[in-house]
């Protein structure tokens, strides 16, 4: 696997692809793309970064694998391309925006205009075989997104992290909350969204948060 990623981000993980872990990930996703239909599409594995460059990360929302089905993702997590039905989590994320700020989002599911405002948009493992959720889980890609998150979180401050759910809290658990903003409350899923996703006002506190430490808000249409 050729590494095409944004140029400031290739230079803050520059170490990191030279690991023997990142070098057998590397190895395996290859073999995986030559013999399985695996999503996204090659080309935009890093697809998070280089619509958010390092420079412009004001916020992070963390999430876990990669749609396993046709079209829909794009390298960007809870985030589908143009024109494809949104999934449920992404219909609850929608939902929760306009309760907590009382707009209604954009009708496309595609969230590269979240991550243009600063929004790093970063599963924790970035590919996945089709129709097969967690397929690629434990192959090195969790090493690789701990790192991203560690270098966020040790050399910038006042970053909103989102931390929706107990996989994404476990995975942001060592984040300075003296130096950062952290949100967390149940995962958006149709299982859990009742139970304190809804009612969250995580966007507003978002907001609140950047304009106070003197950075634009996020229009979360």
């Amino acid at each position: 696997m050729d590494v095409h990623i944004e140029e400031s981000w290739k230079k803050k993980l520059r170490h990191e692809f030279e690991k023997e872990y990142f070098i057998n990930l590397s190895e395996y996703i290859r073999d995986e793309y030559k013999t399985n239909t695996i999503y996204p599409p090659g080309p935009l594995i890093f697809n998070a970064f280089d619509k958010c460059p390092y420079d412009k990360v004001k916020a992070v929302i963390i999430g876990q694998d990669p749609y396993h089905g046709p079209g829909q993702a794009h390298g960007l997590c809870f985030s589908v391309k143009e024109g494809v039905s949104h999934p449920p989590s992404l219909v609850n994320i929608f939902k929760e925006i306009n309760n907590d700020l009382g707009i209604n989002c954009h009708k496309s599911g595609n969230l590269e205009r979240w991550a243009r405002q600063g929004v790093l948009l970063l599963n924790a493992t970035l590919t996945v075989k089709a129709h097969t959720p967690g397929s690629h889980q434990n192959k090195g890609w969790e090493i690789f997104t701990d790192e991203v998150i560690r270098i966020i979180a040790e050399e910038k401050e006042n970053i909103v992290f989102f931390l929706w759910g107990s996989y994404a809290q476990r995975k942001g658990a060592h984040i300075n909350r003296d130096r950062h903003l952290v949100l967390e409350s149940v995962h958006p899923s149709p299982l859990s969204a009742s139970r304190g996703f809804f009612g969250n006002n995580h966007f507003s506190q978002c907001n609140e948060f950047l304009i106070f430490t003197e950075q634009e808000a996020i229009d979360w249409r």
